[in-house]
């Protein structure tokens, strides 16, 4: 996991493993949809999620082309928007899967915000 808000595209046509900006026709779009979500996340918006053992990551105003983190092919996110015409970005929300009990409250908190803004704009 991370804390980040990543846009297609995810795959690449020379399927590098990570670094090369895969861009769509609405990228400009997804952009605005990413950085909605992700300036009003109080870690995200940060671009440093300080994720154990990805102490060095970071994504520019926390957010991510799909295919610059790292490659994948045949992911929902591209296959949405490539099939059905959905604009679809995924949110890295924790860098633990499945975070204890104790910690969804203040997981709630950070994403509140975040979630209506996301939500105005769509």
């Amino acid at each position: 996991g991370s804390v980040v808000a990543s846009y297609p595209y995810d795959d690449s046509p020379t399927h590098k493993p990570t670094g090369v900006y895969s861009k769509s026709a609405d990228d400009e779009v997804f952009r605005y949809l990413a950085k909605a979500y992700a300036s009003n996340h109080p870690i995200m918006r940060t671009g440093t999620p300080n994720c154990p053992g990805e102490e060095g990551e970071t994504f520019q105003d926390g957010i991510t082309n799909g295919a610059q983190w790292y490659d994948v092919e045949g992911g929902m996110q591209d296959y949405n928007y490539v099939w059905a015409s959905c604009f679809e970005i995924t949110l890295e929300l924790s860098c633990c899967k499945y975070p204890p009990t104790s910690q969804l409250q203040q997981e709630w908190e950070n994403n509140r915000e975040s979630l209506l803004a996301f939500v105005e704009k769509v």
